[in-house]
């Protein structure tokens, strides 16, 4: 949470205090926050989520409470909007194509090594076309001023009138 905080801040030009006022919050817990001497409380990456509604902030909170079990931010690809949907779109048809493999079919006693192999493969093939849509939506959030925020909130509203959710 540190780091994305420390990023955001310098892509926004922010001082700390900046960012602490806006939350509202001692500058001196962010400071603390993003040098990694404490790590983010519930209630500091919620009040950041809010209130700067940043995709790789969202990212960020969601890993520090999952301990990674979530999407990763990926800082060090090229994030240019074009590169992102023909990264999505590669990333979607393999995760097609190892699905296609998988023996849906088959109870979980009947199952080889070689299924086990081709049902882990698609697994992971899923998470890689997860982490590219999650990217893909989060810079079509930033480049287009859409909320991410709101559009998830939208989704679950949609989930529940569908009855997938309570």
């Amino acid at each position: 949470m540190g780091q994305a905080i420390l990023a955001y801040r310098k892509r926004q030009n922010m001082t700390q205090q900046d960012f602490a006022q806006a939350i509202p919050m001692d500058r001196s817990v962010i400071a603390r926050i993003e040098s990694g001497d404490r790590k983010a409380a519930k209630v500091v990456m919620k009040r950041v989520s809010t209130c700067y509604d940043d995709p790789q902030l969202m990212l960020a909170a969601q890993e520090e409470v999952t301990d990674g079990a979530c999407t990763p931010w990926l800082d060090g690809a090229d994030l240019h909007k074009s590169t992102v949907q023909l990264k999505t779109e590669e990333e979607l048809s393999e995760a097609q194509a190892a699905m296609r493999l998988v023996p849906i079919t088959k109870r979980k006693d009947q199952l080889t090594e070689v299924d086990m192999i081709a049902i882990k493969s698609a697994i992971m093939e899923c998470i890689e076309a997860i982490t590219a849509l999650t990217h893909y939506v989060a810079v079509l959030c930033k480049e287009f001023a859409f909320s991410w925020l709101a559009l998830w909130k939208e989704h679950r509203r949609e989930l529940k009138v569908k009855k997938y959710m309570k």
